[in-house]
């Protein structure tokens, strides 16, 4: 009788992994693994960049010790990102998360533009290190972002397909959020942090050809 009883609760488990299975569950477990490493890279990139704000903040200083409003922004940013505690399954939270890495974006360069009025900045080495080192921290978080977002959607298709869609609302899967962009370009473009050449400066306004001289006024004739 037990050896009957274990052959029909194992016949049981298979049907139900192999119900599991056709209805979606695994791919589901798969795709939200995928989203949850992808998040952990997008933090990690975030804090890499944050990491670096110091070092270059006093590099900057150690030559442009007037430009105290950019630092300032620089330094508040970087405080106001370390404040946000982000739920990236919740859309308020990653939005505000967002804004709070857009505003620090901003203050970065402000703060790199400024190497443009101090030549002597722009040749130091420690500078230039920081400033590569920057550029390729931007281009590993443009990476994560776009990972981040692939594997979102993937996870939100799956979530709302019929019938796995039933499955998702039976174990509690719903769709998450995910970063929002000003336009579908910005996403995949490498924000450009390298600012070692300086703009090229408008050509002079055309010179003002002088004006012709008056003729003379002939005199009244005498009566």
């Amino acid at each position: 009788m037990r050896p009957m009883r274990r052959w029909l609760a194992g016949l049981v488990v298979l049907l139900a992994c192999g119900l599991l299975s056709g209805c979606g569950y695994n791919r589901i477990q798969q795709q939200d693994e995928a989203v949850k490493a992808a998040w952990s890279e997008v933090i990690n990139q975030y804090q890499r960049r944050a990491d670096l704000v110091p070092n270059l903040v006093a590099t900057v200083k150690g030559y442009a010790a007037h430009e105290e409003l950019v630092f300032r922004e620089v330094t508040e940013a970087r405080a106001k990102v370390g404040q946000v505690t982000v739920n990236a399954d919740d859309a308020a939270s990653l939005a505000k998360y967002q804004a709070a890495q857009g505003e620090l974006s901003s203050a970065l360069t402000r703060l790199m533009a400024v190497s443009e009025n101090y030549p002597n900045l722009k040749a130091d080495g420690l500078f230039q290190n920081l400033q590569a080192q920057l550029e390729g921290t931007e281009n590993r978080i443009t990476v994560a972002r776009n990972r981040y977002v692939k594997a979102v959607q993937d996870y939100n298709s799956t979530v709302r397909s019929f019938p796995v869609n039933l499955t998702a609302k039976m174990f509690g899967y719903q769709v998450k959020p995910n970063f929002t962009v000003e336009n579908e370009a910005a996403i995949s473009t490498v924000p450009k942090v390298d600012f070692g050449s300086a703009p090229a400066p408008s050509p002079p306004p055309a010179p003002v050809p002088p004006a012709a001289p008056s003729a003379p006024v002939p005199a009244s004739s005498a009566h």
